[in-house]
């Protein structure tokens, strides 16, 4: 006989289409880019099949592995994946989350990407090669004869995987690599060295102390030289097909991105190309870290739309004391906070989407804003999503705490994002260094803020605070991250104030902006309208 039934357990969160996101699609259409509609579905559905679920399981259940040598001794520096690794990057590549932008004149193509790359979330580790492919073209378009051999490969929308000469390949995949074990984010105390032979090529000498997806087919690294810290592309393969002396040493243990390899490695006489000017290298690379940066909010947010989809799927289904979860008053506060959290970071998400696109094609308005908005977003979004992570999981009780139900790999993956390309003291820093250098990126911050001037009293309020808060210029390295996150909240309040639903605005305004807010998720006040924001967030299953 059995022991028991088993009953009011959820569904699996499978059949839906993940981009059916109000605040995605309306950023999408606003922004510019509505034409990709249709292709942001066509994602949104697949990442919703229990096929690709399961491809994101499986690739971090059997994360990849170092071979550095044969059977025979001879030294090969390659990494063996799972299979459904290479489903996830292929899916990914032929839907252009990579390079594809670049060769697209469309305006709202990155908007396109970055809506793209926000909906296939069923597994972030495959996104670092992803978002490094894409941000190296920018920093490879300082050198203009490497730029024409390599970014029509970088663009492509075929997946090759191998190690075999980049310019007789199919489509390539770039990375970075610029971190080493004495100095980190300070690259200018990097060791590395570069030699310059007279056929025009360098030889470099040295370490790497962090470089992902070392399977990738170029890097764009940082080495130095008499004239100081330079950059240069360095390839896996050389053009007679014999292996470039880039020696993987070992995979680091991570906390999670468990499918995406990370390695130190060493480099013996290794054949690099420079790209830009000599002792440059730093400014040179920025362009690729600004991108990266980009991606770091994208992906901070969809896995906070990953978390609350979650939550708000359980809440749903579940019963307790004769009611569904989402029917008690205070699960309600919790999904609601939780909501708009998200939302206020994809409408977030979607404006710095739009900026990359126009500064792109040339608007230096555009620019200005996203230098300064950018590094607010970096940090401010991405320090949000480790406790957002935290609440999510909970909402789900026990069953959260169970790898099965996904909520362990989402809360492991949150941190990451906050520590790449610049942990939050390095992105608060940032945001001090251009708004002293670049004072246009202030005027052009303001300036967007203003726009919803007047709408809500509260949001006035605040810009006025963050205005004065920048006056006091004696402690304001020591202040930096409360400026950091005063920005980010201005600007996230004046985007829904003029694009959100008006009750994700008004609950904003109430709570981020007038202090009216407890510090943990589920502290909203009485008198707001709760339901648009957990309807907004709970999936429809088909």
């Amino acid at each position: 006989m059995p022991t028991h039934e088993v009953f009011n357990q959820v569904p699996p969160l499978i059949g839906h289409d993940v981009a059916e996101d109000p605040a995605l699609l309306d950023g999408l259409a606003r922004e510019g880019a509505a034409w990709a509609a249709p292709e942001v579905h066509e994602l949104g559905v697949l990442g919703g099949t229990e096929r690709a679920q399961e491809w994101g399981r499986l690739a971090n259940e059997n994360p990849p592995v170092l071979r550095t040598h044969d059977r025979y001794g001879h030294r090969v520096d390659e990494i063996e994946y799972h299979p459904s690794w290479h489903e996830l990057m292929n899916v990914a590549v032929t839907h252009g989350l990579h390079g594809t932008p670049w060769a697209d004149d469309r305006p709202g193509a990155h908007v396109a990407r970055a809506a793209k790359f926000y909906v296939w979330r069923v597994d972030a580790g495959h996104g670092c090669p992803i978002s490094m492919t894409y941000a190296s073209v920018p920093a490879l378009r300082q050198s203009p004869e490497l730029a024409a051999q390599y970014e029509p490969l970088l663009a492509k929308t075929e997946y090759d995987y191998g190690l075999r000469a980049p310019l007789g390949k199919n489509a390539l995949l770039a990375g970075m690599s610029m971190t080493e074990k004495q100095g980190g984010s300070d690259v200018r105390a990097n060791t590395t060295r570069a030699t310059l032979h007279p056929d025009g090529t360098y030889t470099l000498v040295g370490h790497k102390w962090f470089t992902s997806a070392p399977m990738c087919d170029l890097f764009l690294t940082l080495a130095q030289t008499d004239a100081g810290v330079t950059c240069f592309l360095v390839p896996r393969v050389l053009p007679d097909g014999t292996l470039n002396p880039l020696r993987l040493m070992r995979l680091k243990d991570k906390l999670g991105n468990k499918s995406n390899a990370s390695s130190e490695i060493e480099y013996e006489n290794a054949v690099a190309y420079r790209v830009g000017e000599e002792g440059r290298g730093v400014r040179t690379i920025i362009e690729m870290v600004n991108m990266t940066r980009l991606d770091c909010v994208i992906g901070a947010a969809s896995g906070m739309r990953a978390g609350v989809t979650m939550a708000a799927h359980h809440a749903a289904h579940r019963r307790t004391f004769g009611r569904y979860l989402s029917e008690h008053a205070l699960m309600r506060n919790v999904l609601a906070d939780l909501s708009l959290e998200s939302e206020a970071a994809t409408v977030l998400m979607t404006r710095l989407a739009g900026a990359t696109d126009r500064s792109v094609r040339g608007d230096a308005s555009e620019t200005a804003f996203k230098r300064l908005a950018l590094a607010v977003s970096k940090y401010w979004v991405c320090k949000r999503w480790p406790s957002h992570a935290a609440e999510s999981l909970e909402c789900l009780g026990g069953n959260g705490y169970v790898e099965d139900s996904g909520m362990p790999r989402l809360f492991r993956e949150s941190p990451l994002n906050s520590i790449w390309e610049g942990s939050g003291n390095v992105a608060a820093l940032d945001i001090l260094r251009a708004m002293a250098k670049e004072p246009e990126t202030v005027e052009a911050f303001f300036t967007e803020v203003g726009l919803a001037a007047g709408a809500d009293a509260r949001l006035d309020d605040a810009v006025r605070r963050a205005k004065d808060a920048l006056t006091d210029l004696g402690t304001i390295e020591l202040r930096a991250r409360r400026i950091a996150e005063q920005l980010a909240l201005i600007l996230q309040g004046s985007l829904l104030v003029r694009h959100g639903h008006p009750a994700v605005a008004d609950a904003f305004c109430a709570t981020r902006l007038s202090g009216d807010w407890g510090i943990a998720f589920g502290t909203l006040p009485a008198g707001l309208d709760l339901t648009p924001l957990i309807d907004r967030a709970t999936p429809k299953i088909s």
